[in-house]
């Protein structure tokens, strides 16, 4: 037997969930900041909590640097990565028009 979706109660092959998800008003904001010793960090808020894990690995792997996600609320990157993040984020599946470069 299937296994059912308990969001929207169709069969897991079906489940169009996560897909809806990303395509919500969710505003994400991207903008940088000095950290320590006056080193650059690229800060992106707005990330939904079940998939901000798989979104920093993809974008650390991608712009071959280091990062972490600091309290499930926002994703921390080494350098300042601004430019190109924007094209990354749209890549992972959500609106360009939800991603705000600050």
């Amino acid at each position: 037997m299937t296994d059912i979706c308990s969001k929207c109660g169709l069969p897991k092959e079906l489940c169009v969930c996560d897909v809806l998800e990303k395509e919500a008003e969710n505003l994400i904001k991207v903008y940088t900041k000095k950290a320590r010793f006056n080193k650059i960090i690229t800060i992106i808020e707005g990330v939904p909590s079940d998939d901000i894990e798989s979104a920093a690995r993809e974008l650390k792997r991608k712009l071959a640097c280091g990062g972490t996600v600091k309290d499930d609320q926002f994703i921390e990157l080494q350098g300042n990565h601004k430019n190109k993040v924007k094209g990354l984020i749209v890549g992972m599946g959500y609106k360009e028009s939800n991603i705000d470069i600050i």
